[in-house]
């Protein structure tokens, strides 16, 4: 559940995605709902995140894309902003609405081990278990989950004990969060970042160094798509 707060946000960003088709910037997120610091909508900004609401574009200034809206929520207009109250609809609710209620059930998805954000372990093991997650959490593809140790990702919103949720695929983008295979014995959850033929593991954290190495030590394993937390 959101609070009042990121509902408000979430429906601001995505108005002005389908009235402008580019989200709003910071300065007016902040104009909007009567905050007084940036900070405040970082907050918020990481919180849909979070909970898969939106999602933020690798290397691309003002770049949130909506993931997905509740099903049924009506807030207040925030303070500030030009637009009436309504109920957040939208092409995402309808077309999960439509697929039946079938599409609703969990899938469930192996958990294969650990893996760490921060100093890399053993690489990833066996299945240990099976989770279900909801199918709105997922896409296209064959999933698997791991359990994260470390805090090398905090910055990208992933702490230790949350539960990533990884498509299985060997290719990644410059910017996509994947699991990486180094010298074949070890696993680690970084950012990935192509430097010339060279492959860049980045960090989320500033106390952890970029780690480079030559393409051949660096086997793609699955690329993050959600993540789960218990509080």
């Amino acid at each position: 559940m959101l609070t009042k707060k990121q509902s408000e946000l979430l429906r601001f960003i995505h108005e002005r995605l389908q009235e402008q088709g580019v989200p709003p910037s910071f300065d007016e997120m902040k104009e909007a709902l009567d905050l007084r610091s940036k900070s405040g909508i970082h907050r918020l900004i990481l919180a849909l995140e979070e909970r898969n609401f939106i999602r933020r574009l690798p290397n691309r200034a003002r770049a949130i894309e909506v993931l997905r809206l509740p099903e049924s929520a009506t807030v207040a207009a925030p303070r500030g902003g030009k637009f009436s109250p309504s109920v957040i609809e939208g092409h995402l609710g309808k077309a999960r609405a439509n697929r039946g209620a079938a599409q609703s059930a969990p899938a469930m998805i192996p958990i294969m081990g650990r893996i760490a954000a921060g100093t890399p372990i053993s690489a990833i093991q066996t299945r240990t278990a099976s989770i279900p997650v909801p199918p709105e959490f997922l896409g296209g593809g064959e999933h698997f989950a791991l359990e994260v140790r470390g805090d090398s990702m905090i910055e990208a919103g992933i702490f230790e004990n949350d539960t990533v949720i990884i498509r299985k695929q060997d290719t990644a983008e410059t910017g996509d969060i994947v699991v990486a295979l180094i010298d074949e014995e070890e696993a680690t959850l970084k950012r990935l970042r192509r430097r010339g033929a060279s492959i860049a593991l980045e960090a989320a954290n500033p106390a952890y160094e970029t780690r480079i190495f030559g393409p051949d030590r660096v086997r793609i394993q699955g690329k993050l798509v959600s993540l789960l937390r218990k509080y």
